[in-house]
C-alpha cells in the first residue's frame, strides 16, 4: 500500500477522491450568485461579463460565463469553479459570491434530512470544518431557523468527520480558520442551499488596518468611480478622504489591480480549489498592474482631510503597496483647497461629507451641502464629480445640475450627485 501511494505521488496519479472532485466539482459548470448592494445591479452585471472575458483570456473559452441573469439582490451566472474564484478576485461591486449546492422541496424534517444526506459534502467543504449554517424562511412549513440548522448540522458533521480519511485530500487544509458559511433559504417549502465562496464580505479588501467612523464601503466607492468612467489619465481629488476609500479604490482601478488582490477567501480551503490555476491568474493580473505602474508616472491622488489622525492612518495604509505611493495625504480643509488646473475634463473630485452619526445634532447639514456646491462650482469647474448625499434635500442644496445615482449604505437610502461641474 505504501509503495502504491509513493508511485501515485511520483507519477502525479490522481486518487479516487481527486477524480470525484474533478468529475463532480471542478470539471463541470455550476450556478453562482453574485450578491450586490441595492442599485448596483447594472454595474455588477457588467463586471460579470468582464470576468467572463478575462477567464477566456487566462484559462480557456470553456471557462467563460454563461446564462447571466439579473435577479432580485444580484446576478446569477453559470461557470466552472475556478472562474467563480476569479470573479471573487476581480469584482469590485459585489458583496459576496454564492455557489448553489442544491434545491429541493421539503415540508417536513424527514424530507429535509433525506435531502441533506444525499449531498456529498466532503466534495464541497474542507475536512473537519463544519459550516456556519445561516437559515432564512418565508411561507414554509419548516420555519424555525434554529431547528432547521440543528437538523442539518450533525448530518454534515458526520460526513466531514469520517473515521476513514484514506480517500480524502490532504487533511492539513482542515487547519484553515476561514469561516465556511452555508446559506439555507426556504420559501414556499422549497429550500435552496448555497455556500458562501467569499468568506468575509468582499468590500473588505484587506488593505485598511484602521478605519474612521462610519466609512463609505469600498463596493459603493467602486460603483461611483465606475459610473464616472475613471481612467488612468484622470487626476483624483478626495478632499474629505477619511480613511481614504475613494483614493485607494481609485489607485487600484487606474492600474487594474484586482480588488481582491490583498485578501483571502473561503474557497481557498475547498477540496475543489485549483490553487495552481488561481495562482497563475493572480500573477498575470498583478504583472499587468505592475506594467501599468512602470509605464510612466500617473497623476497624483489628492487626499485631504481636516482630521490629522485620519491622514496619519491613511499615510500608514499607503505604505502597504507601491501603487498607493502616489496618494498624497495632507491635513487640509476642503473649503480652502485650491485644486490644480485640468484639461479635457480629466479630473475627478469625490466627496463623502459627514452625515448621520458623523455629525453633531446641532449641525446644519443642508447649509453644509450648499457650501460644498458653491465651492465645487467656484474651484472645480470642468471636473467630473461624485458627491454622496443622505437625501433629496441635500442633493438639491448642491445646486449643481448633476444627475442622481441611488445607493443604499448602512441602513440609509443615499443618492450620489454625478456629472460634470458646469456652473
Amino acid at each position: 500500500m505504501l509503495r502504491q501511494d509513493f508511485l501515485k505521488k511520483l507519477y502525479n496519479i490522481p486518487s479516487a477522491f481527486e477524480k470525484r472532485i474533478k468529475r463532480r466539482i471542478s470539471g463541470r459548470p455550476h450556478v453562482f450568485f453574485a450578491v450586490c448592494p441595492p442599485g448596483l445591479g447594472g454595474v455588477c452585471e457588467t463586471e460579470v461579463n468582464r470576468v467572463s472575458q478575462k477567464a477566456g483570456e487566462i484559462f480557456s473559452d470553456n471557462d467563460r460565463i454563461t446564462d447571466i441573469k439579473a435577479l432580485p439582490g444580484g446576478i446569477e451566472f453559470t461557470t466552472r469553479l475556478k472562474t467563480a474564484c476569479l470573479a471573487n478576485i476581480l469584482m469590485g461591486s459585489t458583496t459576496r459570491i454564492l455557489m448553489r449546492v442544491a434545491s429541493f422541496k421539503a415540508d417536513g424534517f424527514r424530507r429535509l434530512e433525506e435531502q441533506i444526506k444525499s449531498i456529498d459534502w466532503e466534495l464541497y467543504l474542507p475536512p473537519q470544518s463544519p459550516p456556519d449554517i445561516r437559515v432564512s424562511t418565508h411561507k414554509s412549513r419548516l420555519y424555525h431557523s434554529t431547528a432547521i440548522a440543528d437538523r442539518i448540522r450533525p448530518i454534515i458533521h458526520d460526513r466531514l468527520f469520517l473515521k476513514d480519511r484514506s480517500e480524502q485530500h490532504d487533511i492539513s487544509k482542515s487547519a484553515e480558520t476561514i469561516s465556511q458559511p452555508l446559506m439555507v433559504r426556504g420559501e414556499n417549502d422549497r429550500f435552496e442551499l448555497s455556500l458562501d465562496m467569499s468568506g468575509t464580505s468582499l468590500y473588505k479588501r484587506g488593505i485598511k488596518e484602521k478605519i474612521v467612523k462610519a466609512p463609505l464601503r469600498e463596493t459603493l466607492a467602486f460603483a461611483i468611480l465606475t459610473r464616472l468612467d475613471l481612467s488612468e489619465k484622470d487626476m483624483i481629488a478626495d478632499p474629505m478622504c477619511g480613511s481614504g476609500t475613494f483614493s485607494l479604490e481609485g489607485a487600484m482601478m487606474q492600474c487594474a489591480l484586482p480588488p481582491g488582490a490583498f485578501r483571502s477567501f473561503a474557497f481557498e480551503a475547498w477540496p475543489g480549489f485549483e490553487e495552481k490555476s488561481i495562482t497563475h491568474a493572480r500573477n498575470r493580473l498583478l504583472a499587468a498592474a505592475g506594467a501599468c505602474m512602470d509605464a510612466g508616472p500617473l497623476p497624483p491622488i489628492l487626499a485631504r482631510d481636516i482630521d490629522q489622525a485620519a491622514i496619519d492612518r491613511l499615510k500608514q495604509t499607503c505604505t502597504r503597496h507601491r501603487l498607493f505611493q502616489r496618494i498624497c495625504p495632507v491635513c487640509d480643509d476642503f473649503f480652502t483647497m485650491k485644486p490644480p488646473p485640468i484639461t479635457d475634463n480629466q479630473g475627478v473630485v469625490l466627496l463623502n461629507p459627514p452625515y448621520g452619526i458623523r455629525l453633531d445634532k446641532n449641525d446644519d447639514i443642508t447649509a453644509l451641502y450648499k457650501e460644498i456646491g458653491n465651492k465645487l462650482a467656484a474651484d472645480f469647474k470642468g471636473w467630473r464629480a461624485g458627491v454622496v448625499c443622505p437625501g433629496r434635500k441635500e442633493f438639491r442644496a448642491l445646486n449643481l445640475s448633476l444627475s442622481t445615482m441611488p445607493l443604499f449604505h448602512g441602513g440609509l437610502d443615499l443618492r450620489t450627485a454625478i456629472g460634470v461641474i458646469g456652473r
